[in-house]
């Protein structure tokens, strides 16, 4: 039998950007929804196929860049959405 050590183990993620892997609670989730929509989910809680991205532009350049999301999520993303994710990822 396993003893409680009161840690609570925190979920970590590797960002497909710069490939370090942090707290899940740092990093930003893009989501594909069943029905296909590709979205930053800021809340972390959106239902749908998640991929982990550092807060920030220039860790999502890269991923953009070496199409990391795409094939994490298996699709296809549009350039359009990028730019619209990059535009959302600079005003946070």
């Amino acid at each position: 039998m396993q003893k409680n050590t009161g840690h609570k183990k925190i979920p970590e993620r590797q960002c497909l950007g710069c490939n370090e892997h942090k707290p899940k609670k740092e990093l930003l989730r893009v989501v594909r929804t069943p029905e296909g929509e590709i979205f930053l989910d800021f809340t972390g809680k959106k239902s749908g196929r998640g991929a982990y991205i550092c807060r920030d532009v220039t860790c999502l350049k890269k991923a953009r860049k070496s199409k990391r999301i795409d094939k994490t999520l298996d699709v296809s993303i549009p350039e359009e959405i990028y730019d619209k994710m990059e535009g959302e990822l600079s005003d946070e």
